[in-house]
């Protein structure tokens, strides 16, 4: 995410927190625990988290979220949203926790306070670092409000920090994510529309992915008189100029026939000599019916696509075209 879209989703998503925060909370009900930005060098500092605290859970659940640990932030799921979430594709498990953060890919957590005492978690990655100081805790009994400063962990003059209010639950002693902003964590009402999401995405990357494999095979042809045995032989070198072995012309995911909620199979059509040039089909087929995926797609030797339902399994060339 560059740097202008991740404005604009901080700007989205901190608009919708503070929609939600002023329709639930009455003025009788605000807090004066905010994010301690201003109030950094106060003399009285606050008091640190107890153990098991709103704060604490929400520190854990962040700097997991951020290393993209899927059993570490499923602690801090309700046992309900939990059980949702171990059924999630690893995608939608990993977009969920970016959500937390902000960032595109996974980082390295650590964690601090400041002079207030508030606790501070830094989610850092290659090319970005995000910033979260926890505020005081607004505590109603098993439901508590905790303020989150976010801002870019580089932005000195604090032009892209806002707060967002993050809602926790006490579930069996142990205090959970409620909450992200307006947005309630309600997993298993988002699975279907996930899923349907997800799908649709998957399939569209599926067929791409056969016709990226289809070139791939035809440039090995080019460079060396004959079509690979295996999908693996496209592999990126580990060391050094692509080879016959390692020929550089698939990622790691698709080499390995495996990729974004699909199965990729190949297979050779006769004699792969120099003198006569083999044919070769293509397949795939969604690793989880359903969830990944529902159609399967097919190239057949002559070049063609063909996509059909067979709930799983591979496709053939008598499936109507592709589209």
């Amino acid at each position: 995410m560059n740097s202008r879209n991740r404005k604009i989703f901080f700007i989205s998503l901190l608009c919708s927190a503070a929609l939600a925060l002023s329709a639930s909370r009455s003025p009788a009900q605000e807090s004066s625990s905010k994010p301690d930005r201003a109030s950094e060098n106060s003399e009285t500092p606050a008091p640190p988290p107890t153990a098991n605290s709103p704060s604490d859970a929400l520190r854990n659940a962040l700097s997991a979220a951020c290393t993209h640990n899927q059993g570490e932030f499923s602690n801090f799921l309700t046992a309900r949203n939990k059980e949702s979430f171990t059924r999630l594709s690893n995608p939608a498990r990993v977009a969920l926790m970016k959500r937390f953060v902000l960032l595109d890919e996974a980082g390295t957590a650590s964690s601090s306070s400041n002079p207030s005492g508030r606790p501070v978690v830094r989610c850092e990655t290659p090319s970005v670092a995000t910033e979260m100081q926890i505020g005081g805790t607004d505590l109603r009994d098993n439901v508590a409000f905790v303020p989150l400063d976010l801002r870019d962990a580089t932005d000195g003059s604090g032009s892209t920090a806002h707060v967002v209010t993050m809602g926790m639950i006490r579930e069996n002693g142990s205090w959970k994510l409620l909450s992200l902003g307006l947005l309630m964590l309600d997993l298993p009402s988002l699975e279907v529309e996930w899923d349907s999401a997800e799908i649709e995405s998957n399939e569209s990357a599926a067929l791409a992915s056969v016709k990226k494999i289809a070139d791939a095979i035809e440039t090995y042809r080019t460079t060396y008189s004959h079509i690979p045995e295996t999908l693996s032989t496209l592999a990126p070198a580990l060391h050094g100029a692509a080879t016959k072995d390692a020929a550089n012309l698939l990622d790691v995911d698709l080499a390995a026939g495996k990729k974004n909620g699909y199965l990729f199979r190949y297979v050779i059509l006769g004699a792969n000599t120099l003198g006569a040039p083999a044919k070769f089909e293509i397949s795939a087929a969604p690793s989880i019916y359903g969830r990944t995926g529902k159609i399967s797609f097919f190239r057949d030797s002559g070049g063609i696509l063909h996509a059909g339902d067979h709930q799983g399994g591979v496709g053939s060339d008598t499936d109507p075209r592709a589209n």
